[in-house]
């Protein structure tokens, strides 16, 4: 079986590498997911990667469990597996995704994407050149909530005037020092491309993937782990300029209490998310729409809140049927069809593209970067 082709088997069959933190979540997407099954996981120590699946087998079990192998090159080179899922640092994504589509497998990658947009433009074109699907792993954009949100923005807002988000966590003390998301070599972009890649992602979403004009950026406290690794924000704020006089602001930061907040303020209405990234725990997502309204009765104002709450059905954190099983679904489809969806390596690359540009801002004083992609 060849797996850049059409494939006769119900079920797309996955390779992970690396044995990230993150990869334990999607362990249980995969099994969740319908149309999926994972065959193997690879690490450069055998021992981890068994200690790995030992343990998430043991609390999600897989109908066969997955095998270690102690090499990427080991699974890469596995005839039985169709697509990869990549959780490896930022610093070392480039290569494995480039690996990944000359063996002819198909690639979903952590985000951020890249550590700068010219090399997130090679993984694409290798994967254009041997024709394999390339998605990034924002799984908020495959959840039940944002499919009716798209209804709800071009008939409830009207038209957008400003977006905000909010993506932070409270890190432990030590977070700075010891956590790979802080290092340097390993993820450039801290704060900025872990948790402000979702804010720039949901803006560009609500915008009908429209990039903007200019953007600002500022990076508000930053760390070094080590002399020989750039500093990387722990927090960091942009700004995003569109066409038609429309704004955007976003804030992300490792060193604030747990917020992933997004507000879309229209002529019509204001929709709210309160958990837009990771929905809050329970067997439905949220959203609500407001229409506030003032009422003038002499010398009394009243001011009316006009707040409705939507409700969807729709699990959260894994289970069958919610926006990170519904990710891998996705793409299994897209495998096992022999489809490739253009539009998401697309929007990776404008998400790139646009926190590259922000970046650049805040190295500049923050200073107002055009966009000219």
């Amino acid at each position: 079986m060849n797996p850049k082709n059409h494939s006769s088997s119900p079920s797309c069959r996955w390779g992970i590498l690396g044995a990230a933190f993150i990869a334990r979540k999607n362990w249980q997407s995969i099994r969740d997911a319908g149309n999926a099954t994972l065959v193997a996981l690879a690490s450069r120590d055998i021992a981890k990667a068994q200690a790995f699946i030992d343990e998430c087998q043991a609390q999600v079990p897989h109908a066969v469990k997955p095998e270690a192998l102690g090499s990427y090159e080991a699974l890469l080179a596995r005839p039985d597996i169709n697509a990869v899922y990549i959780p490896l640092p930022t610093g070392l994504r480039k290569e494995w995704v480039i690996r990944a589509a000359r063996a002819g497998k198909h690639v979903l990658v952590e985000k951020p994407v890249g550590c700068i947009a010219a090399d997130v433009a090679e993984m694409l074109d290798a994967c254009e050149q041997h024709h394999v699907q390339f998605m990034d792993g924002v799984m908020f954009m495959h959840g039940r909530r944002l499919q009716q949100l798209r209804g709800v923005l071009d008939t409830e807002v009207g038209l957008i005037q400003h977006i905000a988000t909010q993506f932070s966590f409270l890190a432990a003390d030590d977070f700075a020092h010891t956590n790979i998301r802080a290092h340097g070599a390993l993820e450039p972009l801290g704060c900025l491309g872990d948790l402000g890649w979702y804010c720039l992602r949901f803006t560009l979403w609500a915008m009908g993937e429209n990039a903007p004009l200019s953007v600002t950026g500022r990076i508000h406290a930053e760390t070094q782990q080590s002399a020989d690794a750039p500093p990387v924000p722990l927090a960091f704020s942009g700004t995003l300029n569109f066409a038609g006089g429309v704004s955007a602001s976003y804030y992300c930061s490792f060193i604030a209490q747990h917020a992933q907040w997004a507000i879309v303020s229209g002529s019509k209405g204001l929709l709210q998310v309160s958990d837009f990234v990771l929905p809050f725990f329970g067997k439905e997502t949220r959203y609500s729409l407001t229409r506030s309204e003032f009422v003038v009765n002499g010398c009394q104002v009243d001011f009316h809140e006009g707040r409705h709450i939507a409700q969807i059905e729709e699990p959260s954190s894994n289970a069958p049927g919610s926006q990170e099983s519904a990710l891998f679904a996705e793409f299994s489809k897209l495998v096992l069809t022999g489809q490739r969806d253009s539009a998401w390596p697309r929007i990776s690359l404008l998400t790139q593209q646009v926190l590259d540009a922000c970046l650049r801002s805040s190295h500049c004083g923050s200073a107002t970067v055009e966009v000219g992609f």
